[in-house]
């Protein structure tokens, strides 16, 4: 009798909580507990959910006894198997936890599997689909505040780049993670709208610019200007100091500088709107440098103040970095006519936005050929007596090698979406479980777009990686399409079930090995997570999904739902829309919009 009063008790519990695996790491934390005399929260970060393995998995949770020696709760010396052993001789098992045995320094819980498929699967019946995972312990060491991830960025007055798609989805997907775990993100573009590429661009384009062709296809003739004036200043020196003259005006604000730049940005912001619409992409800032060009000013000034600007010997206003102060380590912040660099714009720019936005944190996403840049970025900072500086974190990322379309060798990303579009669509065509959709080339873009965040996202980011179309778009494997077909799959057999979903369900009608591998799976999700937010890489998220889908593929074949009594085949189907949601909150933190058929 009182056993079951012990269940029923647990039970209520459960249900009122809505954690899922945080209920069962926290009710194991509270069994360590009262055997190691430490707090709850203090053990917790110790238990995570056992990795889904091919072979049957006899524990849920495991408990890393170095992690216990590390933080100082056991002795760090003595065998660490016998600290195992020891620690799982002192704890019970009950009506929640079956067994608890060791192995390799870790004690392994297992937990009650009626429990397991009620506490996961609840949060589905109850319109919580969303918010499953984000209620966990895990994320209280997480500082939240105010985010603001600094990505895309490209430069103005030139077709957007394939070059720039890292940057862009990587930054989106930062920014969709920090917001997911409740931070206020700010997402801001910085255009590269000032330098002395502009003073090229001017002067190229009162030589070789026609205002008809800028009408017709503004981004393409602007790169064909540039690519022209680039060749003619290699050997013509009056082109060179007309490039040089266009920039100096652009400082002084004279009017017709100022007028031809603020066409060309215009020009390209709505251009750039438009891809970054197909990305699903957007942004709550689109700033640049030419906004911090007084800015950049009042930095040398305070630099000269502080008697940080030297004056080399080239005449340039330069930083020393070095650690003796023996200028063997410098950051050049002005040239030697007296006109700002990209470093001194990108000083202004963090300090106005930090009085701007009150940011806890400030995220800049670029390639790894910039990681010097923001080391002396951070360094000058911190020189100048702003202490947020150590908030702000460079994430880089390698080159994509070999992304090419079939037309040549200049990659323009909208080639690239199109491309993959076209691909997509014929992929789908061929396909004998394709559906009948009312808009197939946009289920093919989506799917396209899918496919080529994953390629990205699969590995570490600081990686190079080779592009490659056709491993891209297989629908067999460890692509987007993939994920996508899965989210379809799933989405078709609840559209094929509906009225069968019932507000409650009996858990114990999930016994097979196919359900409690999914339910294990799952209890990771957090963990993901967290791990995620962590070090900013997708590469956790990206290979969870994907090993969700491969266990709902085998789940799909063994456990149907059609023809099946009616209690069990509502307990199967909480499970295929509980992993349903899942793989759709996970894709849309990614970046990846679902499709439902395909």
């Amino acid at each position: 009798m009182n056993g079951l009063l012990t269940f029923l008790s647990q039970f209520i519990f459960l249900v009122r909580s809505g954690n899922m695996a945080s209920f069962f790491r926290r009710r194991i934390a509270e069994k360590l507990s009262r055997t190691l005399q430490q707090s709850e929260d203090a053990l917790i970060p110790a238990l995570a959910a056992v990795p889904v393995m091919k072979k049957q998995q006899a524990a849920d949770f495991k408990l890393s006894i170095n992690t216990l020696r590390d933080n100082g709760i056991l002795p760090s010396s003595g065998d660490i198997q016998l600290q195992a052993e020891d620690l799982a001789s002192q704890l019970k098992r009950d009506s929640m936890v079956e067994d608890i045995f060791t192995g390799r320094g870790l004690v392994m819980f297992k937990v009650n599997p009626k429990l397991l498929a009620q506490k996961l699967l609840e949060p589905f019946g109850k319109g919580e689909d969303d918010k499953f995972g984000l209620n966990s312990e895990l994320f209280n060491s997480l500082k939240k505040g105010t985010t603001l991830v600094e990505y895309s960025s490209p430069n103005i007055a030139k077709k957007f780049h394939a070059g720039h798609l890292r940057s862009t989805i990587i930054g989106n997907f930062i920014a969709n993670l920090k917001q997911t775990l409740g931070n206020d993100v700010i997402r801001m573009n910085y255009l590269g709208d000032w330098g002395m590429q502009f003073g090229l661009l001017g002067a190229g384009f009162g030589q070789f610019g026609c205002v008809e062709k800028l009408k017709q296809n503004p981004l393409q003739h602007l790169f064909e200007v540039y690519v022209q004036v680039n060749k003619e200043a290699e050997h013509n020196e009056d082109i060179k100091q007309a490039a040089r003259d266009f920039f100096r005006q652009l400082e002084q604000h004279e009017s017709h500088a100022v007028s031809l730049w603020q066409q060309f940005r215009d020009i390209t912001v709505e251009e750039y709107q438009h891809v970054y619409k197909r990305l699903g992409v957007q942004f709550d800032v689109y700033s640049g440098e030419s906004f911090h060009q007084d800015g950049a000013q009042e930095v040398v000034q305070q630099l000269r103040s502080r008697g940080l600007l030297k004056i080399a010997e080239n005449g340039t206003g330069v930083v020393d970095l070095s650690a003796d102060g023996d200028m063997s380590s410098v950051s050049t912040l002005l040239r030697s006519d007296g006109t700002t660099l990209y470093i001194t714009r990108d000083i202004a720019a963090a300090v106005d936005r930090k009085e701007k936005y009150s940011f806890d944190e400030m995220i800049y996403v670029t390639d790894k050929s910039q990681q010097n840049h923001f080391y002396q970025l951070f360094q000058i900072l911190l020189a100048m007596g702003h202490s947020w500086a150590d908030r702000c974190r460079h994430v880089s990322f390698g080159l994509v090698q070999g992304m090419k379309t079939r037309t040549g060798d200049v990659v323009f990303l909208e080639d690239v979406l199109d491309e993959a579009r076209t691909r997509m669509l014929h992929n789908m065509s061929q396909s004998n479980t394709t559906k009948e959709m009312d808009d197939p080339e946009d289920t093919a873009e989506k799917v396209g777009i899918s496919a080529l965040i994953v390629q990205d996202f699969k590995g570490p980011l600081q990686s190079d990686y080779k592009f490659d179309w056709d491993r891209m778009l297989q629908a067999q494997g460890d692509t987007g399409v993939f994920l996508q077909y899965t989210h379809a799959r799933l989405c078709s057999l609840k559209r094929r079930n509906e009225g069968l979903e019932a507000a409650t369900f009996d858990p114990s009608l999930l016994p097979e090995r196919t359900s409690v591998t999914i339910l294990q799976h799952l209890l990771r999700y957090d963990e993901v997570l967290y791990q995620s937010a962590q070090d900013l890489q997708p590469k956790h998220l990206v290979n969870f999904l994907l090993k969700l889908c491969h266990l709902i593929a085998s789940a799909h074949r063994e456990l149907p739902v059609k023809g099946s009594p009616q209690d069990v085949a509502q307990a199967r189907l909480r499970l295929f829309s509980g992993a349903c949601s899942v793989l759709a909150n996970g894709m849309k933190i990614l970046g990846i919009t679902p499709v439902d058929k395909m």
